[in-house]
């Protein structure tokens, strides 16, 4: 009987081992949730050719929030917005105001939007587009949406504070096809000719990286997920998250209970192609949320609780401004767009006596589990800038966002620059910028990336 006893004893001590070491490889975590879709018909985002307010929905705009803390003192928190972007004043104001409800500091809240082109117009994000044209009714709409996102995006944040429990956090990277490299292939309408044909060119980014969290019981309570594609399948007159609204709606109905979130990778030269129907934006959300499912069903490494988060501003530089006198000019344009741009830029000399020849660029780079680079990158990213992070970091362990914190304009590689075009520099007149980029960006921004990843907490 003693020695059975003393097998039990061992037996014990074996499983409370066990569970203690169990209890210390979990995180805490939550996930919430807010509406976000305009009550009223105002102005939408993303092209210029618009000519009228929404005219209803098909989907529902969302912001979510996905908390991370890893028990140490480290708590991060990703929101996924459903919009083209937001500019640096209202990231600020988001910014402060989970600073003041929660005590979350710049570094630790990183900000992505879906980057579709069928939600509202946001603030001054995309401003001699927009500002070109409209009257002061849908300017006020505009301004009233823009006042009442932090608050909105608070609520969502409180909802996964208030959901933070015992959590499992694994990794994982799938695969999605239909993003196509906008700039290497056109007529648009060649390109399933091309892919039939395995002739499509250009360099493309088609990983899926999956970043899931699974309560104590194995049951799915949040997915994080990225694909480097535009949000534009979609131009019509309605609200609608495009594909990546119909992704996370397929993959909350497969997993009922849980909160799924996009972030949007380095797309700025890829497409979804063919486009312009409902149901192939829902067809490529189908598509990604398949990817995700197949990673989500397959055995994935799990992530120790242990979360590192960096970031820094730098000056990124910019070309040669424009004088007083060539503004004057530009104002006087018969393209509205240069025009608007021009007069913007003219109050802003006026009322601060001169234009800044830099912007301040945001770079966040977040360790998880000790496994994971995330790094998020503001404005419109090109492809160039996570193949070459993934190759010189982690690889697909090196994940990259683009379209976050500030979208302030297209972010060229130097190859783009040098080669031009709209997402080369010509996109820097609807975005507002006073000038091109200097052609040093893309080492200014990866070399900060590196230093990041090599700095102690």
């Amino acid at each position: 009987m003693r020695c059975r006893w003393d097998t039990v004893v061992g037996l014990l001590a074996v499983v409370s081992v066990s569970s203690v070491l169990q209890a210390e490889d979990l995180w805490q975590a939550g996930a919430g949730r807010v509406k976000i879709t305009p009550g009223q018909a105002m102005w939408m985002a993303g092209y210029g050719s618009r000519a009228k307010p929404a005219e209803g929905k098909v989907t529902d705009l969302w912001a979510k929030a996905l908390v991370l803390d890893d028990g140490k003192g480290n708590r991060g928190v990703v929101v996924s917005l459903d919009l083209v972007g937001i500019d640096r004043e209202i990231a600020g104001k988001v910014c402060t105001r989970l600073k003041k409800e929660f005590g979350l500091e710049r570094h630790q809240i990183s900000l992505c939007t879906s980057h579709t082109h069928s939600g509202p117009v946001v603030g001054r994000n995309l401003a001699p587009i927009h500002y070109a044209i409209l009257e002061p009714e849908q300017q006020a709409l505009i301004d009233d949406y823009a006042e009442r996102l932090p608050g909105q995006v608070c609520t969502a944040v409180n909802g996964a504070i208030d959901a933070l429990a015992p959590a499992k956090v694994q990794w994982g990277n799938g695969k999605a096809i239909f993003a196509v490299n906008r700039r290497e292939n056109k007529p648009y309408r060649t390109v399933p000719d091309l892919r039939a044909r395995g002739a499509l060119k250009g360099p493309v980014d088609h990983d899926v990286p999956v970043l899931s969290v699974r309560g104590e019981g194995g049951e799915l309570r949040a997915v994080l997920f990225g694909y480097a594609c535009h949000a534009t399948t979609l131009s019509f007159q309605q609200w609608n998250g495009d594909y990546p609204g119909y992704a996370q709606i397929a993959l909350e109905k497969a997993y009922p209970g849980a909160t799924a979130l996009f972030w949007a990778g380095c797309g700025a030269d890829q497409n979804p192609l063919p486009r312009s129907s409902v149901e192939l934006a829902e067809r490529y959300g189908r598509d990604l949320a398949r990817a995700v499912q197949d990673v989500l069903s397959s055995p994935m490494p799990v992530l120790s609780p242990s979360l590192s988060l960096r970031y820094q501003e730098i000056e990124l530089k910019l070309q040669q401004l424009p004088t007083a006198a060539e503004l004057n000019t530009e104002a006087q344009s018969a393209d509205r767009y240069i025009a608007a741009r021009a007069r913007m830029l003219q109050k802003r000399l006026e009322s601060q006596g001169a234009l800044r020849g830099a912007y301040p660029y945001p770079i966040f780079f977040w360790k998880l589990g000790g496994a994971i680079d995330f790094i998020s990158l503001g404005g419109e990213v090109v492809v160039d800038y996570a193949l070459r992070l993934k190759s010189e970091l982690h690889g697909k362990q090196t994940w990259v966002a683009g379209n976050t914190n500030d979208v302030m304009a297209y972010i060229p590689s130097l190859r783009v620059h040098k080669e031009g075009g709209y997402e080369g520099g010509g996109s820097n007149i609807y975005y507002g910028l006073p000038g091109l980029w200097d052609e040093g960006v893309e080492e200014a921004i990866l070399q900060t990336v590196h230093d990041l990843s090599r700095k102690e907490n």
